[in-house]
């Protein structure tokens, strides 16, 4: 499948945010939801009379999400896959493995998860264990959640994006 490139300033709300992710994680849904499916499950769901009010543009919370729909498929089409609009942060332990790559790195030659990746394998995670950065416990399952942003989004994608900022 050819993904649309998605701008990384895109946000959507938090409302909006929490419905694809449940639809997403909807262990029903054989296919990825696209932002025009979404946009038929929000506007299937609300009452008629704001179905009426959409038409008027009169203005409230459930209409507002299909205003934020209709600006995201104008923009990317109704096609794109509503999941790409989801802001995707690293757990925290993973973040600390990315931030010590990224230190260790010059800024002309940042690491891409790809990279990270490979580190990871290669005993990068045994060393941040032995060097207190990482808990014994905390680097089980790193290296498959690793492998989940890089199926998502490549293993070209520049690794900084994805640092927890808490």
């Amino acid at each position: 499948m050819i993904r649309n490139p998605i701008d990384a300033s895109v946000r959507v709300s938090t409302r909006l945010a929490e419905l694809i992710e449940s639809r997403c994680n909807d262990p029903d849904v054989d296919q990825p939801i696209t932002l025009g499916q979404l946009r038929t499950l929000v506007a299937d769901v609300l009452p008629p009379s704001v179905k009426a009010a959409e038409r008027m543009h009169h203005f409230d919370v459930e209409e507002s999400d299909l205003d934020e729909l209709d600006a995201l498929i104008e923009e990317y089409g109704e096609d794109s896959v509503a999941v790409d609009f989801l802001q995707v942060s690293a757990s925290e332990p993973l973040s600390r493995v990315i931030e010590t790559l990224v230190n260790e790195a010059d800024e002309e030659s940042l690491p891409t998860l790809g990279q990270v990746r490979e580190a990871m394998a290669a005993g990068l995670l045994t060393r941040l264990v032995g060097d207190g950065v990482l808990e014994d416990d905390e680097d089980d399952g790193l290296l498959a959640e690793m492998e989940g942003l890089i199926e998502r989004f490549g293993p070209d994608a520049l690794a900084e994006n994805f640092l927890r900022l808490e």
